[in-house]
């Protein structure tokens, strides 16, 4: 990589980053100044992550020779920065999402004290994280993630005072030093191994030598997923994400639509390496199941908009992982891109959320329950698996050969099929044009999204070897979703069973697992 390009990209970064050196008492008296410098970095860092990402899809669905784009911006034999699809596509959703949720602070935190200590610790979490996303090297990828992980820190004690934000803010602290632990301990045994720890160099031995098989290597592996799962609120480790409730909203949508995601983003960035250990994809994709549909449940039982907001994001994380232990890595970038825009403006509009309710008239009482024949059933089901396979066949997708292809589109028919069904038991026709005209165009979108990021980002193909694994895996998935859809139908209706409402008791205070934890360690805050 050009030295001059490299450092134009990466100078709104360092500058951001350098904003966690500033003083806590001049950044409160300079609060107005920095909350317009952060946003202006921001909002410059966005513009040039843009341009970054058309110059690469030119590179990429036209012509090569159109855009040359540089690769690698190296300091002696330190890769320093990677622009790659999946560095780019991050790079640019971290700095679209950081602009968008500084220029909302702007006016959110306007008269508080602290502001100028928000805007100082919001500049270097978002550098941190676009740090992280660029990265060419291991060991910059877990310093940056540390490093966003201790402004992510700060700013959950926004408002110290609150027992229940020093809780949440240091039982997160606790396990993400742990996740650090073990990506440091797979970064030592990568390096052992390849002798660097540059992804270019490691990805290229990989290429040249397929048989990375030793015990090194697979315990390398699974400290990866190990981390990453630590890191990402997976079950059962995901405790302190619903207990952040006591801080700025602004900070719940950083942290919900960019810095979860991270877990994701490391195994797709080091997706070569995680597809020579099937046992290590195949455990993401127990962890991911159980995540999703653990998270899935508990969040129809909440009533808190920001507790529901998180056990959402708990389920997304969960499903993430499924699509990456199922070798589905274009199909999880997707996953990363759409959450985050989607969680982002979530957290940001949660103050209208229970106006807008009323207006609409959802969650109304209904007297009656809509009952449907198990012919009308059977034909909402075909329709949807028609719509499906018409969508893929117009993008020339053939699901068998696609990683997961044919659970993921399970799980989708699955996640649609209930809307339809609402449509046909309602007994009206706009209706039901309407939702299978709505059903086709969100089939054809994702279809078309999952082609564009598929080419666009190039990431390895995977075949699992482990049969009797691979199908516990398939089972546990198509058992645990058919059972949360049966939960969600049952749970929706005006008079629903006795096991379902013993099971809103404790699926309300998510089962328990929060007292447990702090039964056996306590609570976490620091006196």
């Amino acid at each position: 990589m050009s030295n001059e390009v490299g450092l134009v990209l990466i100078l709104p970064t360092c500058l951001l980053l350098i904003f966690g050196f500033i003083p806590r008492n001049l950044a409160n008296t300079r609060g107005n100044q920095l909350r317009r410098i952060t946003t202006f970095l921001t909002g410059s860092q966005c513009v040039l992550a843009t341009l970054i990402v058309l110059l690469y899809s030119l590179q990429v669905f036209i012509d090569r020779s159109l855009v040359r784009l540089p690769q690698i911006l190296k300091i002696a034999d330190f890769n320093f920065l990677m622009l790659d699809g999946a560095s780019c596509l991050m790079f640019s959703l971290v700095s679209f999402v950081g602009w968008i949720i500084c220029s909302y602070s702007v006016r959110y935190l306007d008269g508080e004290s602290e502001q100028g200590n928000y805007f100082r610790w919001t500049g270097f979490t978002v550098g941190a994280v676009s740090l992280m996303a660029v990265s060419g090297n291991l060991l910059l990828f877990i310093l940056a993630w540390a490093m966003s992980s201790l402004g992510l820190h700060h700013l959950l004690l926004f408002y110290k005072h609150r027992p229940a934000a020093q809780r949440a803010a240091w039982t997160k602290f606790t396990v993400s030093r742990i996740g650090d632990a073990a990506l440091i301990g797979a970064a030592i045994l990568i390096y052992q191994e390849f002798q660097t720890l540059n992804f270019t160099e490691i990805f290229a031995s990989i290429r040249l030598q397929s048989e990375f098989n030793s015990p090194q290597m697979m315990w390398a592996i699974s400290l990866l997923v190990a981390g990453a799962v630590l890191k990402s609120a997976q079950f059962p480790f995901h405790t302190w994400l619903p207990q952040t409730l006591d801080t700025p909203t602004p900070v719940s949508a950083l942290m919900h639509a960019g810095i979860v995601n991270a877990g994701g983003y490391l195994m797709i960035r080091t997706s070569p390496l995680l597809v020579l250990n099937p046992t290590a994809m195949t455990s993401l994709v127990l962890i991911g199941t159980i995540t999703t549909c653990y998270a899935a449940t508990v969040m129809l039982t909440q009533t808190s908009i920001k507790k529901n907001l998180a056990y959402s994001t708990i389920a997304q994380m969960g499903f993430m992982m499924l699509q990456c232990g199922l070798g589905a890595f274009s199909a999880a970038m997707l996953h990363i891109l759409a959450h985050s825009l989607y969680k982002a403006h979530a957290f940001l509009n949660s103050g209208n959320v229970i106006e807008q309710n009323k207006v609409s008239g959802w969650n109304q009482p209904n007297d009656q329950e809509l009952q449907g024949s198990p012919v009308k059933l059977f034909v909402a089901g075909a329709s949807i698996i028609l719509v499906y396979i018409s969508s893929l066949s117009l993008f020339s997708i053939n699901p068998i050969t696609k990683p997961g292809g044919i659970l993921l589109g399970f799980i989708l028919c699955l996640a649609l099929l209930s809307w339809v069904k609402q449509a046909f038991q309602a007994n009206n026709r706009s209706l039901l044009i309407r939702t299978a005209g709505l059903s086709l165009i969100l089939c054809l979108s994702y279809s078309f999204s999952f082609v564009a990021i598929d080419k666009l980002v190039g990431l390895p193909q995977f075949t699992s070897s482990h049969s009797y694994l691979t199908w516990a895996a398939a089972a546990l998935i198509v058992v645990g979703f058919s059972s949360l859809s049966l939960i969600h139908r049952k749970i929706s209706q005006p008079n629903p069973p006795l096991w379902i409402n013993k099971l809103y008791i404790h699926a309300i205070n998510g089962f328990y697992v929060e007292t447990l934890l702090r039964q056996r360690f306590g609570n976490l805050n620091r006196k």
